[in-house]
């Protein structure tokens, strides 16, 4: 918990492709925040958590709605699809978690229509053998709109709504035509608008003013990302990434907050790495060791259930991430999956044709990227018990070590399984 007079928002964000864990941290950390936000990322990003002999997937609610009373906001940079959201909220109201009292949406955050779906799947069709390995749900497109400033925030509700619809809608019709998409738009809106009704049961807020009062007032707040940073649409492995800031500086711009009020920043990453759909992926393994670290790990999307390619711990693109977010402190995910490992690489290079290099380049799209590899022994041992990191193997110590060298920034916390309660704080703040 950041506990200075004047409170800064600490962020939380992952560091590979995707998929580190972070709903899992987030609920960790919580307990130590007053306020739990979402800054970017739409209902693509599933947060998977598990306690209380009970697993919960949250795609666009934060992942501090399980703790207490806390404040939870879904800021300005997420984009809601109202349909999934009243899929989400209704499934945690069945399981006795209702929400309505704690949940915040930012009149800013944009709306993902039915058609934005039906365009996905459109554009996704016509890149052939391109394809990005989307995941249907209309993110990119809702974004697209966004930035082409014909897209409807949730603020638009109350503002001659649908007069604005009708002319988005139109000008959808009109690009799916001529991607020759004879679609059934109106059997797709019913349940859309109805959610709409629904969405307005929530506090609808212009969110930015409602989080820097929370600052001035020194409330606690810990900002949540989704995806990872080799999916930033700047900084990742373009054009196979997502369609937003996944990285740090997005949580300004995502939740309407000054560079200057960015206190920590949490940085997690799997203890090997893994991708889910197209895209380059040096360290990708395709033998019996990728199906293991798959199986161990259950590397199957939460919410599209896409089976992970999976790899080795790639150092290349994780100290870049460090470098472009800033972290000061890091936080390792499913260790215990590396358990019965005789030997553990680590990518520390790549050589490019006849070159070698340390740092991430422009395309890691090409043939010729190869990782360099360094073998560490493995511990053998199953830690999913351990209570603290006395009880550590010493090879798993040299594991840690060698990673905090490697990437100049310490691990705080370590997961040695998917339940809360797995989860091992190596030092205090």
């Amino acid at each position: 918990m950041n506990t200075e007079k004047n409170m800064k928002v600490d962020v939380l964000l992952g560091l590979q492709w995707g998929d580190e864990g972070k709903g899992k941290v987030v609920d960790v950390l919580t307990p130590g925040y007053d306020v739990i936000a979402r800054f970017q990322g739409g209902p693509n990003a599933g947060h998977t958590l598990s306690f209380n002999g009970e697993k919960y997937i949250l795609r666009s609610i934060p992942s501090g709605i399980f703790q207490g009373e806390k404040i939870n906001i879904i800021g300005n940079g997420v984009v809601l699809d109202p349909l999934l959201f009243k899929e989400e909220t209704e499934n945690l109201a069945r399981s006795g978690h209702d929400i309505t009292q704690r949940l915040y949406i930012s009149k800013k955050a944009h709306l993902i229509l039915p058609t934005h779906r039906l365009l996905d799947a459109a554009y996704e069709a016509a890149k052939g053998n391109g394809k990005i390995g989307t995941t249907g749900k209309g993110i990119g497109p809702a974004y697209t709109d966004k930035v082409g400033r014909n897209g409807l925030r949730v603020g638009d509700l109350f503002h001659d709504f649908e007069k604005k619809y009708a002319e988005t809608r139109r000008l959808h019709e009109t690009v799916l035509r001529g991607l020759n998409c004879d679609c059934d738009i109106a059997a797709q809106e019913t349940l859309w608008f109805d959610a709409l009704e629904y969405l307005k049961k929530f506090s609808i807020i212009d969110s930015e003013h409602k989080i820097n009062r929370l600052l001035a007032e020194g409330k606690s707040i810990l900002a949540e990302g989704a995806q990872g940073t080799m999916l930033d649409i700047d900084f990742g492995s373009y054009p196979f990434v997502t369609s937003s800031n996944t990285v740090c500086a997005g949580c300004c711009t995502g939740l309407g907050i000054a560079p200057r009020n960015i206190g920590k920043v949490f940085g997690i990453f799997k203890a090997y790495c893994t991708r889910v759909g197209s895209g380059p992926f040096p360290t990708e393994l395709t033998d019996a060791t990728g199906d293991t670290l798959c199986d161990r790990g259950k590397e199957f999307g939460s919410v599209t259930g896409r089976r992970r390619r999976c790899g080795w711990i790639d150092l290349v693109a994780l100290k870049y991430a460090v470098m472009i977010n800033g972290v000061t402190q890091l936080i390792m995910m499913k260790s215990d999956v590396l358990d019965p490992f005789e030997t553990i690489s680590a990518c520390i290079a790549y050589r490019i044709g006849s070159k070698e290099t340390t740092e991430f380049p422009f395309d890691i799209s090409e043939a010729d990227v190869q990782p360099v590899y360094v073998d560490l022994p493995g511990w053998q041992t199953d830690m999913t018990g351990m209570k603290s990191e006395n009880e550590f193997p010493e090879e798993f110590n040299a594991y840690l070590s060698f990673l905090e060298t490697e990437l100049g920034v310490p691990i705080k916390i370590v997961s040695v399984g998917s339940d809360r309660e797995q989860t091992i704080v190596r030092y205090a703040d």
